[in-house]
């Protein structure tokens, strides 16, 4: 699949944008804070209704503006010329409204699926060097990204663990004695539903480990000339370390679950926090026989962190899909080796959509359109004249222009 036409109203630095896309590679340059991310990071709302960059939405609004709305002509493929518009309405404050060829859908995430995106930006190095929680967010997405009812089941968990977490706190500080029954009778119906819809989340976890890890492996070999054995494994605060966790059923992870919330009340009770659960698992990286974080340079972080994007885009062509891969800002970290090896890695793919302050930066290699971008305008360049380009589209330009 890929993007033939982008829409803009009022997202980001951009008050009107219309912007032809095609397929094959289209790279977008200019100097930084102009809106080159600001388009393609539009493109990643539509397939996963999240940003990199942002944990909530006001900031995709332009300021001033009472709503913003993104929309895009996707079409199925080279061979396969069916299309779909997609479109989401960003109203601060208040739900999303999402359609699909102009029909309304009930809830935004029933858009999740009609276009898949990989994403890769230099703030991915958090997944090999920040928190557990950059590392759960990757997995999910991915798994998301391959079974989108998974994001439902996401969506319940949260909520479950929310009312879990709020009674606990209530409860903290107390000992056994101070727990009647009725609170005892609650925690069993919370922790039953949050075991149910935590296994499911965690055997899709596994599952798609398992399947990512082999592209992983090739990825990363492909693109770091030495100390190139990458590898990822899942760590568990609930399962037992004796056992292969690809073993187990969905049936029994959410026993083991329950058996550990069990085991742990006391715990739980006395701090006041879920200690067992999903959120609480983490991915462990290497590189060799040692854990990449903590342990390699910067180059092999950054290089494990887009090995692992690659691996993730290559797992998803193998379900049958081809995502759009958009590279932003990634070519300027990477020495010549990396560079040229990067480019020969995604010249298959379907559809890259590339951004660059430098344009040198990107191997001359990648041919196709090339837009320059500056102060929310957006203007093709042209292959004999790229120093007077002829503005396309025009918008006010606002503080909220990348960063």
């Amino acid at each position: 699949m890929f993007v033939t036409h982008l829409s803009l109203a009022d997202f980001r630095s951009y008050t009107l944008a219309e912007v032809p896309l095609a397929a094959g590679v289209t790279v977008f340059t200019g100097a930084n804070g102009q809106g080159k991310t600001n388009l393609v990071e539009a493109i990643e709302f539509l397939a996963t209704l999240g940003s990199h960059r942002v944990a909530t939405e006001a900031p995709l609004v332009r300021a001033g503006a009472e709503r913003s709305i993104v929309r895009a002509r996707v079409q199925a493929g080279l061979e396969d010329t069916r299309s779909l518009l997609l479109e989401i309405e960003l109203i601060p404050g208040r739900a999303n409204k999402a359609s699909l060829n102009r029909a309304p859908l009930r809830r935004p995430r029933d858009l999740l699926g009609a276009l898949r995106v990989v994403f890769f930006s230099p703030e991915d190095l958090a997944i090999v060097k920040g928190d557990p929680s950059e590392r759960r967010r990757f997995i999910d997405e991915l798994v998301v990204a391959r079974w989108p009812r998974l994001a439902g089941v996401r969506g319940d968990y949260d909520g479950v663990l929310r009312q879990r977490s709020a009674l606990l706190k209530s409860l903290s500080g107390r000992g056994p004695r101070g727990v009647t029954d009725d609170v005892a009778a609650t925690l069993d119906v919370w922790d039953g539903q949050l075991a149910a819809y935590g296994a499911e989340i965690v055997a899709a976890r596994l599952a798609t480990l398992a399947e990512l890890r082999p592209f992983l492996e090739q990825a990363y070999a492909s693109i770091a000339p030495t100390n190139n054995v990458a590898g990822i494994t899942y760590k568990s605060s609930s399962l037992p370390a004796e056992e292969p966790a690809e073993a187990f059923t969905v049936g029994d992870l959410g026993g083991i679950l329950t058996e550990r919330m069990r085991e742990r009340r006391g715990e739980e009770i006395a701090r006041g926090v879920c200690l067992v659960g999903p959120h609480r698992d983490d991915l462990t990286l290497t590189l060799g026989e040692l854990p990449t974080k903590g342990y390699a340079s910067h180059g092999e972080s950054w290089s494990t962190a887009l090995a692992l994007r690659l691996a993730s885009f290559q797992l998803l062509r193998s379900d049958g899909v081809e995502p759009v891969l958009i590279l932003d800002d990634v070519f300027a970290e990477l020495d010549e080796t990396r560079r040229a090896r990067l480019a020969e890695l995604i010249a298959g793919a379907e559809q890259v959509l590339i951004t660059a302050a430098v344009a040198a930066d990107v191997p001359s290699t990648l041919v196709g359109p090339r837009f320059a971008v500056q102060a929310a305008t957006v203007a093709p360049l042209a292959t004999d004249d790229v120093a007077a380009p002829v503005p396309m589209v025009e918008s006010e330009p606002t503080g909220e222009a990348e960063a």
